[in-house]
Formats: C-alpha cells, sequence, structure tokens
C-alpha cells in the first residue's frame, strides 16, 4: 500500500436513529459528532435503519419516512390501483371494443 493516501480506519459507533440501537465496528466513515461509551470517546455516525429497525429482519413493517419520500410516492401513484370499473383508461378501452350486439366499434 501506498503510504498517506488511504482513509483512516478506526473503531466507529454506529447509531440507528429509529430503534436507538448503537453498535462499535471499524470504519473509514468521517464524523463531526462523538460519544463515550465505557470511558472511550468514539466518532458517532447515525444511520436511519439498520438490522434492529429493517423490517427484513424484524419481521415488522415500520414506516420510516425520510423526507416525505412515502408520502410523495403515494401522491403521485394514488389514481393507480384505485380505479373503479366505470372510469380510468381501462373502462375507456372496454367502451372502444367493439359491441357483441351489433359487430360495430363505438366510437
Amino acid at each position: 500500500m501506498k503510504p498517506e493516501i488511504h482513509p483512516e480506519y478506526r473503531e466507529v459507533v454506529f447509531q440507528d436513529t429509529s430503534s436507538d440501537l448503537r453498535f462499535i465496528t471499524r470504519s473509514t466513515i468521517s464524523t463531526s459528532e462523538t460519544v463515550e461509551i465505557d470511558g472511550e470517546t468514539y466518532p458517532l455516525a447515525k444511520v436511519e435503519i439498520s438490522s434492529a429497525s429493517h423490517p427484513f429482519y424484524t419481521g415488522k413493517q415500520i414506516l420510516v419516512d425520510s423526507g416525505g419520500r412515502v408520502e410523495r410516492f403515494r401522491r403521485r401513484y394514488k389514481k393507480v390501483g384505485m380505479e373503479t370499473e366505470g372510469s380510468g383508461a381501462r373502462a375507456a378501452a372496454k367502451k372502444a371494443a367493439v359491441d357483441p350486439e351489433s359487430g360495430d366499434t363505438e366510437s
């Protein structure tokens, strides 16, 4: 390895903000916050999702909305899947289909 080109590899505390789980691991992440654990000071990196809050590991559906992404998604796609039989593009396509009694298309 070349000297002086690699970031510092050190012990860092990662804290899950949704479940308050903290764990110490080694990382090169740069942080401005620190935390004291067992009399030692470590850099603190906050994460939104970890194994303590992720639905795959917990078996629960916990909704963590960061920055309104979920609400923005719901607004964007609220019409999809909520169409009734008499409205929307599918209904228009059905109306334009061949009339079974006369064989003509409705225009």
